[in-house]
């Protein structure tokens, strides 16, 4: 799969994408916006287990952003089972260097339509700790409106912090 846009490309994982990865994922202002599955610090064999999970997976559902003809971020999507499968979680990260170019807006507003069109879905969603406000206007930006707030909904670093709801719906 591969998604051309102004900013950005999203695309599948290849080999050759590890050292970007690590790069950019190895930084933790990056971590401490993400669940603890993803590690700090973040190590080439990191990168590799995550590359060969993310692309040996059915159906493909993690991509890359390539930002300046190298992985910069990630973006995916978690679909939903049983009652609420006509639902997805939309995860994305974006390396330091390229925040506040309206990078992660436009991956996840390409994403977005992706998941509707792809899985015929009727609604994603994502969750936002408190602290980051970018992450919040990003989804309002592609569209996304909040929904509610976790009170105390997650401990992140050994902080209990709460989580922002944010969700479209088709």
């Amino acid at each position: 799969m591969e998604i051309a846009l102004t900013k950005s490309t999203i695309r599948d994982w290849r080999v050759g994408d590890a050292p970007s990865l690590v790069r950019h994922a190895n930084n933790r202002k990056i971590w401490i916006n993400l669940r603890d599955a993803f590690p700090h610090p973040y190590a080439t064999r990191d990168a590799e287990q995550w590359i060969n999970t993310a692309s040996s997976a059915s159906p493909v559902t993690d991509f890359a952003i390539e930002v300046e003809r190298a992985v910069g971020g990630a973006i995916g999507l978690r679909l939903r089972e049983d009652v609420f499968r006509h639902s997805a979680e939309i995860g994305y990260w974006l390396g330091e260097e390229y925040w506040g170019r309206g990078v992660v807006t436009e991956a996840v507003a390409a994403m977005t339509e992706y998941a509707f069109s792809t899985f015929g879905l009727l609604r994603v969603y994502a969750g936002v700790f408190a602290w980051n406000p970018a992450s919040m206007r990003c989804l309002e930006k592609a569209g996304y409106q909040l929904e509610g707030v976790m009170r105390k909904g997650a401990i992140k670093d050994g902080l209990t912090v709460d989580e922002y709801v944010y969700a479209i719906v088709r």
